[in-house]
């Protein structure tokens, strides 16, 4: 591990060469690359040299142990030694975290899709708390939210409902909340206030470039027809809604948020990409599952992750058997507890596969 820390800081210094020479913009590709390559090794190297430093002053407080006549300035020694010992210890365990191989995808934008599951009308309406509880998580850390596509019930609820999540690193706080979320709750429409069980899932797919997937054109058919809705306002008399058709797999996806027919297209697009991006990932994953069991998983949307428990006011993560007792401040977007919890779980069973 020592090895690989101290090959990245030659490299960390060549790159802080480069970009200070004289040539550097000349390239704007390059340049970008570099920059981007120095951002993701600065906390690597700061860290590296705070634990050299640790080490040197550990050496230091040794030979003074060992060399001094002074009875005092060894007893003072022996507590530096100490001292500096334990921050060597933490210092290498926070570097193992951040040796860890970084996810490609944990800076990108995000497309996340709800669907409501079992439970008819209910379902939708948990759909609808869902997407409530995400906007407002986003909008908490600065991220900005578009709906891509929405099929809305009578009662407010979706039946469906696609949108995007814009900001820095917004996969990395989103990309646990794939899989089967459950609710326990007395419905808005039982009389007799009895507790009804449904479900609702969440898929959260990364934003990808055009670079990233190459589409055919021959393989897409695109529809133009008019918006649908639960109805009123909500109908579009101009054909500006798109439906597109990916041939090869079957994907159809249908967008009518916007009012103009190029945007709705645009966005189909987007949603597509990100849709193929995620499948070749599928089959990737399942070619190493068999390597890597981890107890946080990203990708099985069949799995039930969660259940959210309102009789009792608790939210339970069913992967790391963590259990909330703030359901309604959880419901309001404040979910940071959980999902850091989830990226301790998922950075421990990592930690537990790579030998350093």
């Amino acid at each position: 591990m020592l090895n690989k820390l101290q090959a990245a800081e030659e490299k960390y210094l060549d790159i802080e060469a480069e970009l200070a020479s004289p040539d550097a913009f000349s390239n704007q590709e390059k340049f970008a690359a570099l920059m981007k390559e120095y951002k993701n090794l600065t906390p690597i190297i700061e860290k590296f040299r705070e634990y050299k430093r640790a080490c040197a002053e550990n050496e230091d407080a040794r030979e003074l142990m060992e060399d001094s006549s002074d009875a005092e300035m060894r007893e003072l020694a022996a507590v530096e030694f100490k001292e500096t010992k334990q921050a060597m210890e933490r210092l290498f365990e926070e570097l193992k975290i951040l040796l860890l191989p970084r996810d490609p995808n944990d800076e990108k934008n995000v497309i996340i899709e709800i669907r409501s599951g079992a439970g008819g009308e209910e379902a939708a309406l948990f759909a609808g708390v869902l997407y409530r509880m995400y906007t407002m998580y986003a909008e908490s850390k600065g991220f900005k939210t578009s709906v891509m596509t929405s099929n809305e019930t009578e009662l407010g609820g979706f039946k469906e409902i696609s949108f995007t999540v814009e900001g820095d690193g917004a996969y990395s706080r989103f990309k646990f909340e794939s899989g089967v979320h459950r609710v326990q709750r007395v419905p808005e429409t039982e009389s007799q206030g009895r507790i009804q069980t449904s479900t609702a899932t969440v898929a959260v797919l990364p934003e990808v470039e055009d670079i990233e997937v190459e589409i055919n054109p021959a393989d897409i058919t695109i529809e133009s027809c008019k918006s649908s809705g639960a109805g009123g306002q909500h109908i579009n008399k101009t054909e500006s809604a798109v439906r597109l058709t990916h041939k090869p797999t079957g994907i159809v996806i249908e967008c009518q948020e916007e009012r103009s027919q190029f945007k709705n297209k645009d966005k189909a697009l987007k949603m597509l990409r990100a849709k193929l991006y995620d499948m070749k990932q599928r089959e990737q994953n399942e070619k190493i599952a068999s390597d890597r069991k981890s107890q946080v998983g990203t990708g099985d949307r069949s799995e039930r992750i969660r259940t959210y428990n309102y009789p009792q006011g608790r939210i339970t993560d069913h992967r790391i058997s963590l259990t909330l007792h703030s359901l309604e401040s959880f419901l309001n977007g404040n979910i940071d507890d959980m999902i850091d919890a989830l990226i301790t779980a998922d950075t421990a069973e990592r930690l537990k596969e790579n030998s350093f």
